[in-house]
């Protein structure tokens, strides 16, 4: 299934991670994709209040990746940002598999690079004319073949 959404600022990015927060369950990987300043971790923010984290969301660029407990019954957040890798050994000692079933994984720029970890993954696609530098963004969500998308 595959849903395309024009989003005109980051409180309705973040008001849109907040409904796909109820998409998703332990075990999910979601690939997020787009250029520099796309809305990545703005969508990533609002993911994590629909699953009830209440820690500060913030890039994790330098660290690689972050792990944000749910103050709810809802699964933790694992958020990676996989720019800086170079190849697939670098994800290995990440060891994100771990983590992978009792979670939500959220991977910023991860496309072409970690969807083996799972046989289905979602892919999240995010548009925006930098070179314009327009506040509007152009979503795609594809979920997994055997899930449905409520938004």
């Amino acid at each position: 299934m595959s849903k395309k959404l024009l989003i005109e600022s980051d409180q309705q990015m973040i008001e849109l991670g907040k409904k796909l927060a109820l998409n998703f369950q332990a075990g999910d990987l979601v690939v997020l994709d787009g250029v520099v300043g796309a809305g990545k971790t703005t969508l990533t923010k609002g993911i994590a209040v629909g699953l009830g984290i209440t820690e500060v969301i913030t890039s994790p660029t330098f660290v690689i990746s972050r792990v944000h407990s749910s103050a709810s019954t809802k699964p933790d957040l694992v958020h990676v940002d996989a720019y800086r890798l170079g190849a697939i050994t670098e994800l290995d000692s990440l060891d994100l598999e771990s983590s992978l079933d009792d979670s939500i994984t959220v991977v910023e720029w991860g496309a072409g690079l970690i969807e083996g970890l799972t046989a289905e993954s979602w892919l999240i696609k995010i548009a925006r004319d930098v070179i314009a530098d327009s506040e509007i963004r152009e979503v795609e969500i594809l979920a997994p073949l055997n899930r449905s998308l409520v938004l």
